[in-house]
């Protein structure tokens, strides 16, 4: 099974409106993160380890994982100690544009999406649900419509 290990503080910074909330608000900007994730990964078979830097503040929760927070290191050094554990480094695929952090993943057989890119995949997911809903939508008033004339005909 595929294991993201995601750079959080690193994709919060890629997405604009979470890196402008992140100013104001960090607890949010991950709460917002977490909440992109689950949707995202809602009825996918992995397994996410999200690295946020600093202290843990108000639980979040994560569907598909579990959430690190580095406390006194950096969200970095917890990232490298993962992949180090790891029994099959091949299996993981790290998410986050940091330049050391791809490397060492590199270096030990992970894949790699950089934030950027990552986001870019998130974003057409969410498009594409949105046209799904308003095909739904327009389905469901398309039928409505037709039942409503049908009976206005067989009335008459």
């Amino acid at each position: 099974m595929i294991h993201y290990i995601i750079d959080g503080n690193n994709l919060i910074g890629k997405i604009p409106r979470l890196k402008e909330l992140h100013l104001k608000d960090k607890q949010l900007s991950r709460s917002e993160l977490v909440t992109i994730l689950n949707s995202y990964f809602a009825g996918k078979k992995i397994n996410l380890t999200l690295h946020l830097d600093g202290y843990k503040n108000i639980p979040l929760s994560l569907s598909k994982g579990k959430i690190v927070y580095s406390d006194n290191q950096t969200s970095d050094a917890k990232i490298r100690e993962e992949i180090e554990r790891s029994k099959n480094p091949k299996l993981i695929t790290l998410i986050s544009s940091d330049h050391s952090l791809v490397q060492y993943a590199c270096l030990n057989s992970c894949s790699i999406i950089f934030s950027e890119e990552f986001w870019k995949m998130v974003s057409r997911a969410n498009e594409k649900n949105e046209e799904k809903n308003i095909i739904k939508s327009l389905e469901a008033e398309k039928n409505y419509f037709k039942e409503l004339f049908d009976k206005k005909n067989y009335s008459e």
